[in-house]
This record gives C-alpha cells, structure tokens and sequence, in this order.
C-alpha cells in the first residue's frame, strides 16, 4: 500500500494560503502628533537659518555688484551735479555785481562744490568779477551731453561737454552788445558724496577743448572791434 505524502494534499496547501491575513494597525493619535511636532521644530530652525544668513550677506559696494536701479540713480545724480557746476560756473554778467563783486554768482557755485574747492574758487572769483566790471563781460554756458566714467559709493568722475558764449557791449556806455561764436568745451569733473549728497571737488578739461570751461573769461576783444 503506497502512503500519500503531503504533496499529495493539495486541499491542505489551499487551506493555508486561502487564509487572510492581519490587517496594519493604524497609527496612534500620540504617535501623529509626536511627528507633527518634531516637523514643526524642523521647519522653525530651517526658516531661522535661512534668516540668518540672509541678514549678515554682505552688501555688494555700489557701481561694482550693487542693485542696478540704485546704481542709476547714483548715475543720474552724478550727472546732474556735474552739469550744474558747468552752468552755474560758468553764467555771469553785470546784472550780478553788487558793487564790486558778484555775491549770488559765488553763492550758486559755491552750493554744488566741496568747501575744499569752494576755497579754491574764492581765489579765482574775483577775476571774473573784474572783467564783468571793468569791460561788461557777459558769460553764458550750454551743456550737451554728460557721462559717468567711474562712479562708486563716495566719489565719481563725469565727462560734460557744451559750449560756452561771451558778450560785452558794443561800445563803453552802450547797450547794444556784441556776441561771439560759442567755445566747445570738454571737461572732466570729480565728485565726492559728502552727507549723501554729490558735490564737485574737482574738475580739469580735457586735451583738445577750444575752452576749458574754467569759468575763467577769455580776454575781452577791443572797444568796437568785429569779433
């Protein structure tokens, strides 16, 4: 008589595997809000750290990596003082003087320079008060264009570039007036920022100018001569 084996109880097999098995137990209420806590402490200290590093970033000195639009505006500033310096330097006549000076001349000049320079321009003013005085010189100054060449958080250079026209009167006494041909200048112009604000410390004009836009008068041509 053959004795089966167990392979030969395949009921037995089904039985087994038919069998269902136990359901995951579901994760406690404890257990939820342990986790929800450490993420918390987790996402707090990321946020921090992030805080952190962005607050002691050094900021980029300005005209190098700094915020463009700040940068042009620093440009612009620049460029506006620089161009006031060429036209109030370089505007003056007898309706200025006051006796034997030109107080609102100086006094205009003086608002876009550096105490520095305005001590420099003291020593020079007083030529062109002469000139206006004795031989009724009249200056006039026009800008063209302007640039920034270099430019940082405390200094900058600008280039301006325009013209400048002189009168005077015809004849001693006379109130007709005889105008010459506009000087083009070129001139380079320093600037330093003192209490944020753009002042010119220095200005020198450049090689090939007809006029160095110096606000020094050229010489007066003779009485009643053609210019």
């Amino acid at each position: 008589m053959v004795v089966p084996t167990t392979l030969d109880k395949p009921s037995e097999v089904a039985e087994v595997s038919s069998e269902p098995t136990e359901p995951e137990r579901p994760i406690s209420p404890t257990v939820r809000l342990a986790l929800l806590v450490v993420l918390s402490v987790l996402l707090v200290a990321s946020t921090a750290a992030v805080g952190y590093l962005a607050a002691t970033r050094p900021v980029p000195a300005l005209g190098i990596d700094g915020d463009q639009d700040a940068l042009q505006t620093e440009r612009e500033s620049v460029m506006a003082q620089a161009e006031q310096f060429m036209l109030r330097i370089n505007t003056y006549g007898p309706d200025l003087l006051e006796g034997d000076t030109m107080p609102k001349y100086r006094e205009l000049v003086e608002e876009v320079i550096t105490p520095k320079f305005a001590a420099d321009f003291e020593k020079n003013a007083p030529l062109a008060e002469q000139t206006v005085k004795q031989a009724g010189l009249a200056r006039t100054a026009e800008v063209f264009s302007t640039g920034v060449s270099a430019i940082d958080s405390d200094s900058a250079t600008a280039l301006v570039a325009g013209s400048i026209t002189q009168s005077y009167p015809k004849t001693p006494g006379s109130e007709e007036r005889v105008q010459t041909e506009p000087a083009p200048f070129r001139v380079q112009v320093k600037l330093v920022k003192v209490k944020g604000a753009w002042l010119v410390d220095d200005f020198s004009p450049l090689t090939g100018t007809e006029d160095s836009g110096t606000g020094t008068p050229a010489p007066v041509p003779t009485e009643g001569a053609t210019p």
